[in-house]
């Protein structure tokens, strides 16, 4: 009888156990023990069938194309080059034998380019090294129109020139923001590289605020991937979505073909170049008169800077802004009108965005003592009356 309930007993309490681990299993599995590593995936949601139509995504860009290319003209350019006359010719020897050959001492060169229309009154965008020099300037709209411009203004330092032409009905290419482009974004490269005729090519943003290349004085470029070619320089950058986001520029090549590496110049600097040049025929920027340098690990150690962060003035003109405001070489910017220095570039970008007549401080440190001071910002002298 005592063998009989201690058996009851024990089934009972083990029904009891086996449930009450069931329930433990069933709600707290984490209780459980299971040393299995646990993965949290970021999954995409799920992409519609609508979304991969033949006009949009990543099937075709076909669209931004058709609203762009209307826009994006051939720029032919032609000057008159004077020309070395071989001595030879001149020698009563050879003029003996071969009799007087008149040799030109004059010949036509030609060069090829892009452009592109901003304007329906017939302003154009394109690349000054485009122009430069030229005696003639045919452009070639895809419609098969052409029309001789005129230069409205350049820009040299920004590698930038506006042309204009007088034709009816132009088609002009719709202005993005280039402040808004990220790294990944698809970038479509529109021009005539070679001369083939009107070509797009594709890519993504590589780089944004590309600088210290050597290409222009002021360098803020796009960098893409998008083949870019001899015959591309003045074309447009476009986003998916054909809008202007960037002016073709320069490529980095060994070959003297495309190798991923290309330049674009951002639109927003683009159009605040074109508006200043149909206002006062140039571009207007300020200048402080110094020549800034980079700090690399040395200067920094041996002026006892714990990091690389601003520039030290390796020069200031005499009676310049710099020079009226108290800066003197060897001081370091630190800060330009609230804004941290990294480097010389930025300085220049800075000081040349701000408005002339307009005041800054400036943050510097000299022997080792922070100071503020105050420098009213000057125009910039056109290029070729800068000071050496």
């Amino acid at each position: 009888m005592i063998k009989k309930r201690w058996l009851q007993f024990f089934l009972t309490y083990t029904l009891i156990g086996v449930l009450v681990a069931y329930i433990i299993i069933k709600l707290f599995p984490g209780m459980v023990g299971d040393n299995r590593p646990t993965i949290v995936f970021n999954e995409a949601p799920p992409r519609a069938d609508s979304t991969l139509t033949s006009d949009s995504g990543p099937v075709s860009y076909a669209s931004a194309v058709e609203a762009a290319t209307p826009a994006v003209v051939n720029v032919y350019t032609s000057k008159v080059v004077s020309q070395q006359i071989n001595p030879l010719f001149n020698d009563p020897l050879f003029r003996r034998f071969f009799g007087d050959i008149q040799i030109p001492d004059k010949r036509m060169e030609n060069s090829l380019g892009s452009g592109v229309i901003v304007s329906k009154n017939g302003y154009l965008l394109t690349n000054n090294h485009v122009i430069t020099g030229a005696d003639e300037i045919l452009v070639g709209l895809k419609d098969g129109r052409t029309a001789t411009a005129t230069v409205v203004g350049t820009d040299p330092e920004s590698d930038l020139a506006v042309l204009s032409i007088n034709l009816e009905e132009l088609t002009s290419i719709n202005l993005g923001q280039s402040d808004d482009l990220r790294v990944g974004d698809v970038v479509l490269a529109v021009g005539n590289p070679f001369g083939v005729g009107q070509t797009v090519t594709l890519g993504i943003v590589s780089a944004t605020g590309r600088s210290h290349l050597g290409i222009n004085t002021f360098e803020d470029f796009i960098q893409t991937d998008a083949a870019i070619n001899p015959g591309n320089s003045g074309g447009a950058l476009i986003d998916a979505r054909g809008n202007l986001v960037g002016i073709n520029t320069a490529i980095f090549s060994r070959s003297g073909g495309s190798q991923g590496i290309g330049f674009a110049i951002p639109v927003d600097i683009a159009k605040l170049a074109l508006k200043q040049i149909l206002q006062f025929g140039h571009v207007v920027r300020g200048w402080l008169g110094i020549e800034p340098q980079d700090i690399s690990a040395q200067l920094a150690e041996s002026f006892g800077l714990n990091d690389t962060k601003g520039v030290i003035v390796a020069g200031v003109l005499r009676n310049g802004p710099a020079d009226q405001a108290g800066i003197r070489p060897g001081d370091i910017i630190t800060t330009i009108a609230g804004k941290p220095i990294r480097d010389s570039q930025q300085v220049l970008q800075i000081i040349s965005q701000t408005e002339p007549d307009t005041k800054v401080a400036i943050d510097i440190l000299r022997n080792g003592n922070q100071e503020t001071l105050s420098a009213k910002v000057t125009q910039r002298p056109a290029p070729n009356t800068l000071p050496h």
